[in-house]
């Protein structure tokens, strides 16, 4: 089991690969959607058209109307100027028509895809399918529907919007464009600068925030264990790197706003100060007043609020559209053909003739999440037929996904889980039940006779196996008072331990030879306790026990210590002599009494 990179995500600086793999398939998908951009296109040009005609109109009445003494002329361009805002509300509405011709399929397109990788996914992970995947990927699919339509209404207005706005300058007079147009190229190429490293920025932040928030929630869950296992220094160093790994990511995206913000005061107020400034040396080239306040109107009406909605869009829609849209496009386990093939019965790495063992995990990973931290990392661990084995270490550390795993109730990410010497991974639950025992802290009864609940797993049991279970675990007491084997047992009328005791003579009359006890006698007092692993332990097979107290784990055969980063294995005096946090949980196990 290798140690982790503290669940921090390492960046290769290439962040420009989610958008080459979206460019490709978003040019066929625009290839095929030609006569929807047509029109789309016709809807924007008109808008260009109301642009260029607001401004224009405003300067002509300036110019040709109130200057010149023509009050009705100046009011006729004004009118002019005034149909051209009030027909921006018939325009607005074709684009949203037309918008809908390229947002619609692209979503229906992408939850087609969603819904097959998940479909992949499960097929080629038995077991192991994430229910809850298709539901977020189609809400993913939402997400991207509406970020491409604001990038696509954005980028739309500002280019014909600009258009417009442009060329109405330059008919105005061609000396405006000298004054407007460097300081709007300017911070437009300033702010495309900063689009890669704003986005690494804002990758980096998120993976940093979601660290931070992981280890909060395992710590709120584990206070009791980390104070009684002595880590609260290790847990609290982990929370200061993480704390100044989430500040350093904020600062550097601060920064980026900031140049960000540089740009668009470059783009969008420096050519309104420059054209104050230049008033003078305009009115020199024989710019008239009109034309002066119809380039203060493209400017204030049209290219700022342009300029600012476009920065804003493409700067958190456009990362946030790549980013998602990357991992729902992004390639997943192709799948399945064909029948699969047959579960190995035998250790292919076992020398013929060698004992098979109870359990063998090779190289065994777990991660809930393709950049999540591993909970179990190549982890190798071997149980003899007849040893018993203790799991010990703090809460949350995966001691229970060890005991799934095991069981075949949990998929690996990767690497070999085998009972018995076969495969468990994508095996029916019939065929299980017959290789292991799964008991999980909180034991499961029904309403039924005392002997229908204590032959669940084996029907056939005699009276007298029945009986000597009861005794060799020490429940014949309470099954005497319950009214014994054909009384009828209601769940609510027994106490947690009570109900832990039946459920371990259940499995103790199972014909499995692998137990795996999750805590399982959590609730029992220590002596019961004591009394229930020893008469498991007696039975033929191997017992796994995830100890609650340290006299449980001293019990066993050998002890595994699960520590987060790594996994030590072996008898409790060679785990004191090389396992620091195996000779703290015996300290503080031994402080407590338990």
């Amino acid at each position: 089991m290798t140690a982790a990179e503290g669940g921090r995500t390492v960046w290769s600086g290439r962040e420009s690969g989610p958008l080459r793999r979206a460019l490709p398939p978003a040019r066929r998908f625009l290839a095929g959607r030609k006569g929807v951009l047509a029109r789309l296109g016709a809807w924007s040009v008109a808008e260009s058209a109301q642009t260029f005609l607001v401004g224009y109109g405003v300067a002509q009445a300036v110019d040709r109307g109130f200057l010149a003494g023509d009050t009705p002329a100046g009011l006729g361009w004004l009118a002019v100027a005034a149909v051209a805002v009030v027909c921006g509300a018939p325009v607005v509405r074709g684009v949203f028509a037309q918008l809908a011709g390229l947002t619609e399929p692209l979503r229906d397109g992408l939850v087609r895809r969603a819904v097959d990788r998940s479909m992949a996914e499960a097929e080629a992970r038995p077991g192991g399918g994430d229910r809850a995947a298709v539901s977020r990927l189609t809400n993913q699919v939402e997400i991207v529907r509406d970020s491409f339509a604001g990038l696509v209404l954005t980028l739309r207005s500002f280019v014909f919007t600009a258009a417009g706005a442009l060329l109405g300058l330059f008919s105005l007079d061609p000396a405006l464009l000298l004054v407007v147009a460097p300081p709007l190229a300017g911070g437009l190429a300033l702010f495309l600068v900063t689009l890669r490293p704003m986005a690494a920025a804002q990758r980096r932040a998120l993976a940093a925030d979601e660290a931070l928030g992981d280890h909060a929630a395992r710590t709120r869950g584990a206070l009791r264990d980390i104070t009684a296992c002595g880590t609260r220094d290790e847990v609290a160093r982990d929370g200061e790197r993480l704390v100044a790994d989430a500040a350093d990511t904020a600062r550097v995206l601060a920064r980026w706003a900031a140049v960000r913000t540089l740009a668009l005061g470059v783009a969008g107020q420096l050519p309104v100060l420059l054209l104050l400034v230049t008033v003078p040396w305009l009115r020199g080239r024989g710019v008239t007043t009109g034309a002066l306040l119809g380039a203060f109107t493209y400017l204030a009406q049209a290219l700022l609020p342009a300029l600012h909605t476009l920065m804003t869009a493409i700067g958190a829609a456009g990362t946030r559209l790549l980013v998602v849209l990357d991992r729902i496009t992004g390639t997943g386990p192709p799948p399945r053909t064909g029948t699969p093939p047959a579960a190995p019965t035998q250790d292919s790495g076992r020398r013929p003739g060698s004992p098979v063992p109870a359990v063998e995990l090779r190289s065994v990973t777990l991660s809930y999440g393709a950049r999540a931290e591993p909970v179990l990392d190549a982890l190798d661990l071997r149980v003899a037929d007849g040893e018993h084995l203790a799991v010990v270490g703090p809460s949350g550390i995966g001691k229970s996904t060890l005991t799934r795993l095991v069981a075949g109730t949990l998929a690996p990410s990767g690497g070999v889980v085998e009972v018995a010497g076969r495969t468990v991974t994508g095996r029916a639950p019939a065929e299980l039940s017959g290789l292991r025992v799964l008991l999980p802290q909180q034991a499961y009864v029904f309403t039924a006779t005392v002997r229908d609940n204590l032959t669940y797993l084996r029907p056939d049991a005699s009276a007298a196996e029945i009986g000597a279970a009861l005794r060799e675990l020490g429940a014949d007491g309470l099954v005497e008072r319950l009214g014994g084997l054909d009384a009828p047992l209601v769940p609510g009328d027994l106490s947690q331990g009570e109900r832990q005791l039946l459920v371990l003579v259940r499995a103790h009359l199972s014909t499995a030879r692998l137990l795996l006890l999750d805590e399982a006698t959590c609730h029992l007092d220590p002596a019961a306790e004591a009394r229930a692993e020893e008469a498991l332990a007696r039975r033929p097979g191997a017992l796994v026990v995830v100890a609650h107290r340290m006299s449980s784990a001293l019990r066993a055969d050998r002890i595994l210590v699960l520590d987060g980063v790594g996994a030590a294995c072996g008898t409790h005096p060679e785990l004191l002599a090389r396992s620091p946090l195996y000779r703290d949980l015996v300290g503080h196990w031994g402080e407590t009494g338990s």
